[in-house]
């Protein structure tokens, strides 16, 4: 696409094969990238405010792994409601799971989840 406004923007609607989301930037936040930094396929970028998890194809954020990280006990673990709490938006197809949060860059890959059958769009001769 060609750029004739000056604008740093632009559009492009080609498939990104991207998901992820924005972290506020707090304690928890933070405890969550350094996480996901570790994750193949991963790039955590950090603005004042905020925190962008971005990731190729699909990525998730399992509980059990980021509450261990934070300092969450057995007796109070971290949940999807915390994940939820520090997460402003997101992009992607996202699936709430009880061990973890996955995001999905292509709907087709959360369909197992989503309880949905793709039909065989295959041409017949």
């Amino acid at each position: 696409m060609t750029n004739t406004s000056g604008s740093q923007y632009k559009s492009d609607p080609t498939p990104s094969n991207m998901c992820g989301c924005t972290l506020m930037n707090n304690q928890d936040g933070y405890s969550i990238a350094r996480v996901m930094r570790t994750k193949p396929d991963v790039k955590v970028t950090e603005f004042p405010s905020m925190i962008r998890i971005d990731a190729k194809g699909t990525v998730a954020f399992d509980y059990d792994e980021i509450g261990e990280a934070i300092g969450y006990g057995e007796d109070e673990p971290f949940t999807q409601a915390n994940f939820e709490e520090v997460m402003s938006t997101h992009y992607g197809r996202m699936i709430a799971l009880d061990d973890q949060t996955v995001f999905f860059a292509n709907p087709e890959d959360a369909a197992e989840y989503l309880g949905f059958d793709l039909p065989d769009l295959t041409p017949t001769a």
